[in-house]
Order: C-alpha cells, then structure tokens, then sequence
C-alpha cells in the first residue's frame, strides 16, 4: 500500500502506522506496561502527541503547505492504544479551511476525534466545545491546590535538534524539514517535540508532580500563530489554569500555553490541553 494520502469518497486516509510506545521505561506512568494493566489497560498507552505525528501528511494535502504557518490541529483522545498497534489516520473536509479529523485501530476501535484548520483560527473547534461543556466540578481532590485564572509568563523553552534527532527513530512520518536547514533556513520540530515544548509551563503553574497520581492526556489542540516552530531557537511560554473538572474516574486539568519568539515578539504557536488524573491511583480518593 501507498505511504500517501488516498482519496475515497470525499475522505483523505493516511496509510496504517505501527507507532512505538517510546516513554515505555518511564516507571510508575500510564506508558509503562505494567502499571498500565494494574489500571485496566491492555499495556503501556502511546503518547497522544505521538498520535498527532500521523496527520500532517493529510492536512498538507489538503490545506497546503499554509498549515504549518497558521494551521490547527484539535484532538480529543477516546481509546489509548499500545506499542506497535497499527492506527490509521483519516480527513474529511468541510468547507472554508476546515476539517474532521479522526483515527481508528486496525481492529476498529475509535482512537480520538478532531478537527482541523487553516487560516482564521476556529473558534467551534472540538476541543474547544468540549471544553465549553464542562460542568462545574463537585469535588477536587488531587488538584485541591491548583487555581483557576493561575498564569505564568517568561519560561524559557527551546527544542534542541538532538531532541529531534531522538525522535526520529520513532516518528512514524518522515520529513526532511526536521533534519535539512537548507529548506527553510532552520530545521524545524516535529508536533510531539512542539507539545513538549509548551509543557514548560507546567511545572510552575501546577507545582505537582507525576508521583503523586498516574495521568494521561485527554486532549490537545495546536494552533500556530506564526509557523513553524524551529529547532535551537529560543522560545518564551506563558501559560494559564482555563478549568478544572471531573468525571466518575478522573480529575480533569485544562490549561491553555503559547510561545513566543523574543527575537519578533509574535506568538508562534499556542495549546489548549487537557490532562485525566487517575483517581485509582490517588491515596485522595482510596
């Protein structure tokens, strides 16, 4: 089968992929195996961000090379899926520089839901419905010292290109602009590398850490400003608590961060992100 997007009726599908769960060593995390199938899970879960890998090639083909400069890209995770696990990527698109996005299993279980753009940032993307139809949460328990409206501004962050240069081995689309300067001027980061990039916010707005809960992404939406986003470039975050919320099984923490070049002072590229605690794993709710 082709490695290209194919048109079949109206929808863009990518080819299958096999991503690896490369944060497998990471103990005591929704990734690693064994931690995972003490939760229920059928293994260590693949990064949502990873996930996010395998969609360019179809947003280029269907909006142009314009999404890297002032595309989005908006995910709602519904099933985790495990090392190797083929997953398959599909578009559809719906007028005016807009799209659906999603990606099933081989086996055809729903990974995630999305929309996608170009242009004029969308307003009613899904993560942003999603997020407008939260209700108020009853009870906090893991995230009791987190606050809503808290901001933090100035955190330098840059992706190294030996950063990128590790993710290679794992990407499952290959693109020459993460390695050839010669393109563009500058190397540039894959999506996951760019997600984790905009984490740097995080340590300061939240004060947690990962040892005192297991968590997992919910969803995330990427939204450039001013694309892409270079590797060895220095970058300033500023970052802000939007919601907190719950369900039966999970604590929901929405933030939302962008980064900005100090070079131009324009927004380059922003997140809205959303993060389920694991109650099961919280001494707060044994």
């Amino acid at each position: 089968m082709t490695d290209a997007p194919l048109w079949t009726d109206g929808v863009l599908a990518g080819p299958f992929r096999r991503p690896h769960n490369n944060s497998s060593h990471e103990e005591g995390t929704i990734h690693d195996d064994a931690t995972a199938r003490r939760l229920g899970f059928r293994g260590g879960t693949i990064a949502g961000s990873i996930h996010m890998e395998q969609f360019p090639p179809l947003l280029t083909e269907a909006f142009g090379e314009d999404w890297y400069r002032t595309g989005g890209l908006s995910l709602y995770f519904r099933n985790p899926s495990v090392d190797f696990e083929p997953v398959r990527a599909f578009l559809r698109p719906t007028g005016e520089g807009r799209a659906e996005v999603w990606m099933d299993s081989e086996a055809g279980v729903r990974i995630l839901d999305g929309t996608a753009s170009v242009g004029t940032p969308d307003p009613d993307s899904l993560v942003r419905r999603k997020l407008r139809e939260l209700r108020p949460a009853a009870d906090i328990r893991m995230l009791a010292s987190v606050q809503v409206g808290r901001s933090v501004e100035g955190v330098p962050t840059r992706i190294p290109q030996a950063d990128i240069n590790r993710r290679l081995a794992v990407l499952t689309e290959a693109d020459p602009r993460f390695t050839d300067p010669a393109i563009l001027g500058r190397t540039t980061a894959p999506l996951s590398a760019t997600v984790h990039a905009l984490r740097a916010v995080e340590p300061e707005l939240f004060g947690m850490s990962e040892g005192e809960f297991v968590g997992l992404f919910g969803a995330i939406e990427l939204l450039f400003h001013d694309g892409p986003v270079f590797a060895d470039t220095p970058y300033l975050a500023r970052g802000r608590v939007v919601a907190l919320a719950e369900t039966p099984k999970t604590e929901m923490l929405w933030y939302e961060a962008t980064l900005t070049d100090p070079a131009t002072g324009r927004d380059v590229v922003s997140t809205l992100h959303m993060s389920r605690l694991l109650k099961a794993t919280s001494p707060l709710w044994s």
